[in-house]
């Protein structure tokens, strides 16, 4: 008799535990995105490889859930802006990107909590690439990088805080490699360059 009326409790209890996301919900997330390039590259005209700094921006998600577990979401930022040198010569250059993402992500629910897993392709698009007075000063010039596709991961938690709000939590590793192009002393020269950064993202999250 004790386990029946235990068994009723729980079953009357469970409604109020709501999942923190279900099929059909839509959400966006703002918040700080740190852009952490783990560089690697061939030699660069005898001074080692190429250095990338990190970078913070506005970071934004945009996600909808085609089931209770499985999430379509695209991550987006404003234009992440990067200072590139190389070890003896400090910085000599600046150029921007956008990596637009997108992942197919695996939600566990845990009532409030939800953390996830997803992969998916990056395209990176470098622009306003740009050597500084250093690097022009050592002859530099015409400096380009090629657009990047890669593979994309990520890991993340949401917390729902209200009926529509949660925070987030995420980290995501894309892998972006790149052909950087320019003129040293009017001779041109190609190197195979991968960035691979890391993105750590911390904002909040609204649900439509």
């Amino acid at each position: 008799m004790k386990l029946a009326k235990t068994a009723m409790l729980i079953a009357a209890l469970l409604p109020c535990v709501a999942s923190a996301h279900q099929a059909g919900d839509f959400f966006v997330r703002a918040g700080s995105a740190t852009a952490r390039p783990t560089t690697s590259s061939e030699n660069v005209l005898g001074l080692g490889g190429f250095d990338v700094s990190n970078n913070t921006q506005l970071g934004l998600t945009f996600t909808y859930m085609a089931t209770d577990n499985l999430g379509i979401e695209l991550l987006g930022a404003t234009p992440f802006r990067h200072r590139v040198g190389t070890g003896p010569t400090g910085d000599i250059a600046t150029v921007k990107h956008l990596p637009p993402t997108l992942v197919a992500q695996w939600y566990f629910d845990l009532g409030k909590a939800s953390p996830y897993l997803g992969v998916g392709v990056n395209y990176t698009n470098f622009f306003q690439e740009r050597f500084n007075e250093t690097g022009r000063e050592a002859g530099l010039s015409d400096l380009h990088l090629k657009d990047s596709w890669g593979v994309a991961g990520v890991a993340g938690l949401d917390y729902q805080v209200g009926p529509n709000w949660m925070i987030n939590a995420s980290v995501w590793y894309m892998d972006m490699s790149t052909e950087v192009s320019f003129k040293a002393g009017g001779q041109q020269q190609t190197i195979k360059t991968d960035l691979n950064p890391w993105v750590f993202f911390f904002g909040v999250g609204y649900k439509f």
